[in-house]
């Protein structure tokens, strides 16, 4: 399927975008927050609501970030991350599914 060679190619490079691309915030920091992982406070109760219960941010987690000396562009960035790590782990928790329901083995994954 070509197209599925596309879809993946086009996940990596954003993946290695956000990863990787000129930002604001630190490589260091946006890799921590891709994985949701090893984030200073009030950061980590952040990125883990923006990973695991989106619904639930507050002006008031944000607030908690910004003053915690985080900029507004910072802060965009690393949400950003968060929000394409936990993606990435769905997609590749979705192929992996796929392939065992479909009995093909592990597909060539994005991340």
């Amino acid at each position: 399927m070509p197209d599925e060679g596309k879809k993946r190619a086009a996940h990596r490079a954003l993946v290695d975008r956000v990863l990787n691309g000129e930002g604001r915030a630190s490589a260091e920091q946006r890799a921590r927050a891709f994985v949701n992982d090893g984030l200073a406070p009030p950061l980590d109760a952040l990125i883990d609501k923006i990973a695991n219960r989106p619904a639930q941010v507050t002006v008031a987690d944000l607030a908690a970030v910004t003053a915690s000396g985080c900029t507004e562009d910072q802060l965009f960035e690393l949400v950003v991350c968060a929000a394409v790590g936990q993606s990435a782990r769905l997609y590749e928790a979705g192929l992996a599914a796929l392939a065992e329901a479909t009995g093909t083995g592990r597909p060539d994954h994005a991340a």
